[in-house]
């Protein structure tokens, strides 16, 4: 039967036999093995026929099975049983053959194409994010007095999504280096650690997005509460609870399974570890989010609240429209979702739309943020201000330089309106910002 499996193989309609489709084949392969050792010979034992692995059985049995999990994702769902006989010769040959009944459907996209093409959104998706929270961290870090609690926590999950978008690249770089590589059988100690380093920026992108909605949480909860001693445990969780969860999964998948370049999953119980706590901080994140939402409801429908802190209110319910990026949200969709939604479009919405969560973070919470743009635009008159003054001195020591018919009393008159435009602007725009936690 192992030549006509292979030639069955090459008779396929499209090449499926690139990087991923090699790891499952080995991965189903190296199951199929440990099957086999576990189990004593019966009649027809467990069988691998370089496809699919076979349970063993006794005479007169029929045994049938799945189309190999590489066609799954692009298969026509009704099709896909493949059936051998237990004979006193040992296997027939399987009916029908693969090639006659492990369709892929027409009008999906050709795998090679489909991971190529999402592979390319994210990559576009990730860069776009790392080169606006690159900024952002630049504009967050340069104005002290944007330097506050609540700022701090933006810093620290707009560094999170950078962490996040470079372990993606190096991933990439690793396990893909070149087109025709086979990361499945690389077991280096380098790829290793990528795969540990990746998992870590991951988990902490996550928690970050936790601290953000606890905090907000907390903010509308407590009427005062010390952040910097709230910030000191928000650091602890953000970037510790990952590295505990991270170490003692990398220990565990040390000893117990220790197989290829750790960018595989199939010990269940290992893989929780880390999908445990991120699954967790985004339940609880939706529970916040929830409990945020009735707490605003509750307080513009309070009588006792004036009109001026009803409009505060009213701009905090709606840019809590906005949080839904900040906290995650959306990652619930799929840990509600049913076991028969495709992997396809899991691909595209965690992977494609998730890589732009960090340039829609730094629009929505630093460029479009009214204090942000409050202060940037106080720094433009201060320098415009500073290039006023230098103009006239340089005049004052060089008058006919001042040919323009602008003369000293004008200029003056000029810095006159921009510094009573900058008194008066720059406590507005704090007090406009200093009760809305964007």
């Amino acid at each position: 039967q192992g030549p006509m499996v292979r030639k069955a193989w090459f008779k396929l309609p499209i090449r499926v036999a690139s990087e991923s489709e090699h790891c499952i084949i080995k991965r189903e392969h190296e199951k199929c093995m440990d099957m086999m050792a576990m189990h004593s010979p019966d009649a027809c034992p467990w069988m691998w026929d370089n496809l699919t692995c076979w349970q063993a059985a006794n005479v007169g049995e029929v045994v049938m099975v799945s189309c190999p999990e590489l066609f799954h994702d692009f298969m026509i769902p009704e099709e896909g049983k493949v059936s051998r006989n237990c004979t006193e010769y040992g296997w027939s040959e399987p009916y029908p053959h693969y090639v006659d009944i492990c369709v892929l459907d027409d009008n999906t996209t050709k795998p090679d194409m489909y991971f190529a093409s999402v592979k390319a959104l994210y990559t576009v998706g990730y860069s776009t994010s790392l080169v606006s929270l690159t900024t952002a961290m630049a504009i967050l870090c340069r104005f002290r007095k944007l330097h506050c609690t609540r700022n701090f926590i933006h810093m620290n999950l707009f560094v999170s999504f950078i962490l996040r978008a470079i372990s993606v690249f190096i991933k990439d770089s690793v396990l893909y280096a070149q087109e025709d590589s086979d990361h499945c059988f690389v077991h280096t100690v380098a790829c290793k650690a990528v795969m540990i380093f990746f998992h870590y920026c991951v988990m902490s992108n996550y928690f970050w997005l936790f601290i953000e909605g606890l905090y907000l949480f907390t903010l509308l909860v407590e009427t005062f509460f010390p952040e910097r001693r709230y910030f000191y445990w928000y650091t602890i969780v953000g970037w510790g609870t990952p590295t505990i969860c991270v170490t003692v999964w990398a220990v565990l998948r040390l000893h117990f399974h220790d197989t290829g370049c750790w960018d595989t999953n199939e010990h269940t119980a290992l893989w929780w570890v880390i999908k445990g706590p991120v699954v967790a901080s985004i339940m609880i994140n939706f529970v916040l989010f929830v409990g945020i939402i009735i707490i605003l409801v509750q307080k513009l429908q309070s009588p006792d609240i004036g009109g001026n802190e009803s409009s505060i209110y009213l701009r905090l319910a709606r840019s809590t429209l906005l949080l839904i990026p900040l906290f995650g949200i959306h990652y619930t969709v799929f840990a509600f979702s049913p076991e028969d939604v495709s992997k396809r479009e899991r691909l595209v919405f965690e992977l494609g739309l998730g890589s732009f969560q960090g340039f829609v973070v730094a629009v929505l919470y630093c460029f479009l943020n009214g204090e942000v743009q409050s202060e940037i635009k106080r720094k433009w008159r201060s320098w415009t201000v500073n290039r006023y003054f230098a103009v006239d001195l340089k005049q004052q020591r060089h008058p006919s330089l001042a040919s323009s018919g602008v003369n000293g009393g004008t200029q003056l008159s000029i810095l006159s309106k921009s510094s009573s435009q900058i008194r008066m602007s720059s406590p507005l725009a704090e007090n406009a910002n200093i009760s809305l936690p964007t």
